[in-house]
């Protein structure tokens, strides 16, 4: 078994290298076309009418003895978080260059993350038969931009016509010296073996050599062709079949796995697709994931370009799996009743950025609110990232994005698939705030001011740049109930995703210093009495107005999303564009003739990209990704509060208890 995904910057023929696999290979009859939408991977009319591919998609087929579960993956940075999911569950990847555009921003920022997770890869670059490919100048900028230790696999003939070709070097004493000079790089004993004795270096040497550090994602080795004409696409079969390591796991071992990614069935129950590491699941078997449990009542493994219904599922393999309605992308599953095994690649996110952007959703009709409000629910449990935010208080609902093509769909998808028409406000920046101190707040209970019967006191101070919310206690264990404890760090997490500016508030350690409630009281008759007894609702609406006290004397610094950018453009135009790249709070770092590196805010790409080509007479190309958070300059931007606004405490208690 092999998991093996395909990645790709937009447009550099991802799908219809998925497509030719499978048609190569046997599965299908005859591959499927992106301009026709005919393809097997894109099976959302949204995708088919683009021409792009906004879902992962799995199929499956076999080459040499080797079944494979090939994952097709959206190209367009703004759907990089389907991209991000599918990185826990892969085994191998190929990475799909365009011979004509070369290596693009997104090629790097995908490769950056593939040799940090280890996940071995192959290079296909891919159109050769386009007009104005450039095979030979595309693996120089992968040996410049991506990784020295790139392998040509064999030699381009023809490039840019319809009869390009790609032959295998096969033994080529060309092939063997570069070959030799990658691996001995990074293998101390090759190397000692060439130099005392070359004759010892046999080719099945080399060959078992070039497997292990592939399988190491040391080394990659490079394949050229054409999706279309199919020119290459029997090597890199064999490439796939020779190079890439077998997905591992024992399916006799204590089942785990790994949910990946959430769709909707035909009468729209919830199906997990589920990457299984160890053990076996079978149809009945209850599940643990996190605090939930379901119970699985379907199987469905891919199979020879389709999906088969089955009554287990061995490890190694993905699943689809019915009978679970309250799993989540991310969770990790496993038999209920057992400990859980720690999977080979837990489903934690972080690999890209997070959205930048945010922006309001508004019905057409009015009426429309509270189906919107569920729609975007649903759409929020496939793509966890688009973070649905209700403010009850203008009744309204906002998303987070990454871009204005993620816009558009989101708009499109309410449109087919649940008959909603829908407007956006002005995109706006996602900000955060981090402490700019210390500060700490108490109350206790039975003494005014505090209403509530609880005791509570926090202290917040800096964290760590990216550790997000840490929770400690000061404390001792027992002084509180579990429950209530468990409920004073829910209610921190919760109330920090609005700090004293609106913004989540990261980056910083909350304390619980003071801590204390009344134990159930009862009257003679046995009857439960509220008023003289602590409730979980006594800390849970206590806790805003402490942590907001705490935060209001430490302060917060308001940051905003910086992106770090490479922009080539004609030499003379230098002069001209740096003016326009410091009005729009660009800092250039480096510049060379033709050449401008540095950080521009996130806010501000757009309008750059807009821009660009009237700047650069068309020949200007942009890079751009996320970095870093830098402190905001100029105004502080607000964002309206969407909970009872701990901060007013008149206006929190009149919500909250009805009272002041």
């Amino acid at each position: 078994m092999l998991n093996l995904g395909i990645l790709a910057h937009v447009d550099a023929g991802k799908t219809s290298l998925t497509e030719r696999l499978l048609y190569a290979a046997g599965a299908i009859d005859e591959a499927g076309s992106v301009d026709e939408g005919t393809t097997r991977t894109d099976v959302l009319a949204l995708e088919r009418r683009r021409g792009i591919t906004i879902k992962s998609a799995v199929v499956s087929f076999t080459v040499g003895g080797t079944t494979v579960n090939l994952i097709d993956t959206p190209g367009h940075p703004d759907f990089i978080a389907e991209v991000e999911r599918v990185l826990n569950v892969l085994d191998g990847a190929v990475l799909v260059v365009s011979a004509v555009e070369g290596v693009q921003a997104q090629t790097r920022v995908l490769m950056r993350t593939l040799r940090r997770l280890g996940i071995p890869t192959l290079i296909f670059v891919n159109k050769i038969d386009r007009r104005g490919a450039r095979p030979g100048e595309v693996l120089a900028e992968l040996a410049a931009k991506i990784s020295p230790a790139v392998v040509p696999m064999g030699a381009t003939a023809n490039p840019g016509t319809a009869g390009a070709a790609f032959t295998p070097f096969d033994g080529a004493p060309a092939f063997t010296d570069r070959l030799l000079d990658v691996l001995t790089r990074r293998d101390d004993a090759l190397l000692a073996a060439y130099v005392t004795d070359e004759g010892s270096i046999t080719p099945g040497r080399l060959r078992a050599e070039l497997r292990a550090q592939t399988a190491q994602a040391v080394v990659h080795p490079v394949f050229s062709g054409s999706a279309i004409t199919g020119a290459g696409v029997e090597a890199l079969m064999a490439g796939i079949d020779e190079l890439l390591p077998a997905a591992p796991g024992d399916p006799d071992g204590p089942p785990s796995g790994t949910v990946f990614k959430v769709g909707r069935g035909p009468a729209g129950e919830k199906v997990a697709y589920v990457r299984m590491f160890e053990g076996t699941l079978r149809v009945r078997d209850r599940l643990r994931f996190g605090e939930r449990t379901g119970r699985i009542t379907g199987i469905s493994v891919f199979d020879s370009g389709t999906d088969e219904r089955r009554q287990e599922v061995p490890a190694g393999r993905i699943a689809r799996v019915w009978g679970l309605p309250d799993v989540r992308i991310g969770d990790s599953v496993h038999l209920a009743g057992h400990p859980c095994p720690v999977p080979r690649r837990d489903g934690e996110s972080g690999y890209f950025a997070p959205p930048a952007l945010e922006t309001v959703v508004v019905p057409r009709r009015p009426q429309d609110r509270a189906a919107l409000h569920l729609a975007l629910a649903q759409l929020a449990e496939q793509d966890p990232l688009i973070a649905v935010r209700q403010d009850d208080v203008r009744q309204e609902v906002s998303v987070s994005l990454y871009g204005e093509v993620q816009k558009e769909v989101v708009r499109d998808t309410l449109a087919e698939e649940y008959g909603l028409e829908v407007t956006f406000r002005e995109t706006t920046t996602i900000c955060v705030e981090r402490p700019s101190g210390i500060g700490a707040a108490y109350e206790l209970i039975g003494k005014e001011p505090n209403p509530f019967l609880a005791t509570v006191g926090l202290r917040v101070e800096p964290g760590p740049p990216g550790s997000g919310v840490e929770f400690r206690l000061e404390v001792e264990l027992g002084s509180l109930p579990y429950a209530f404890m468990r409920t004073v760090e829910e209610t921190v997490r919760e109330t920090l995703k609005q700090g004293l500016h609106g913004w989540e508030v990261l980056d910083c350690v909350v304390t619980l210093t003071h801590s204390g409630y009344w134990a159930r009281q009862s009257h003679s008759g046995g009857v439960f009495d509220k008023s003289m007894s602590s409730t979980a609702g006594d800390f849970r609406n206590l806790v805003p107005l402490v942590l907001m006290a705490a935060l209001r004397q430490a302060g917060t610094t308001v940051y905003e999303p910086m992106h770090r950018f490479r922009l080539d453009l004609p030499p003379d135009l230098l002069s001209s564009v740096l003016p326009v790249l410091t009005r729009l709070g660009a800092v250039p770092r480096t510049r060379h003739a033709g050449l401008v590196e540095g950080e521009i805010p996130a806010a501000r790409v757009h309008e750059l990209e807009r821009r660009l080509p009237g700047l650069t007479r068309g020949e200007g190309v942009l890079e751009s990704a996320f970095s870093h958070y830098e402190p905001v300059r100029g105004p502080i931007p607000e964002r309206p509060r969407t909970d009872h606004n701990p901060l007013d405490r008149k206006e929190y208690l009149l919500h909250v208890v009805r009272r002041v």
